[in-house]
């Protein structure tokens, strides 16, 4: 389905920079690993990775189609994704939100997990994510739906897994990072330069194709 080596090694880095670095999704995960312990935070990885697998289904389906009806429609839905994910990192690198997570923790394992299933999928910018940076790998002469079902399904691995390690860290060190305001930049200008960097390299990469 990917024919190039060379690409799922590029997508596999690139998925696990956005991965560990924090973004709304490691932030909720991290809320609920401090306040209810790593139990509550695993349980909130779970529930974010299987929101995550909605939009990566959506995903396939309406990138598969738009293709098929049009080569340079998708040309476009690539361009446009590079650009929203450089204005991602200029927002995420201008935001001024100190805060971690902002959701309280909930009462139940069950419901923790349902809650990061439900602010996953209610997620406009996570849709909007993987519309804009699953095209940027894709070769449109082979099997596009494949392509695209694959390369989720490896950004979605590779995210629960980065999330299960904050989980853990997060729920041993909660009284630390309630408090740590270090954290919160660190993470505000680290995932917002990934964000910009990526936006460009694809852009450059859409022009040259």
């Amino acid at each position: 389905m990917i024919t190039d080596p060379g690409t799922l090694a590029v997508f596999a880095l690139a998925a696990l920079l956005l991965a560990v670095v924090p973004g709304p999704a490691v932030l909720y995960i991290v809320a609920q690993s401090v306040h209810g312990g790593r139990r509550a935070g695993v349980a909130s990885a779970f529930g974010i990775a299987s929101g995550g697998l909605v939009h990566v289904l959506a995903a396939v389906i309406g990138l598969s189609a738009l293709l098929a009806a049009s080569a340079e429609a998708f040309t476009v839905v690539k361009l446009v994704g590079a650009a929203y994910l450089v204005w991602l990192g200029i927002r995420t690198l201008l935001s001024a939100d100190d805060r971690i997570g902002g959701r309280r923790p909930e009462l139940t394992l069950a419901k923790t997990y349902g809650r990061g299933v439900v602010v996953n999928v209610l997620n406009p910018k996570t849709a909007l994510f993987f519309v804009a940076f699953l095209p940027q790998f894709v070769d449109p002469h082979g099997s596009t739906r494949g392509q695209l079902a694959v390369l989720g399904a490896i950004f979605i691995v590779i995210a629960l897994s980065s999330d299960l390690v904050w989980a853990l860290v997060a729920g041993t060190a909660g009284a630390v990072l309630r408090k740590s305001r270090t954290f919160l930049r660190a993470q505000r200008y680290v995932s917002g330069t990934i964000f910009v960097g990526l936006g460009v390299l694809a852009a450059t990469a859409g022009r040259s194709q």
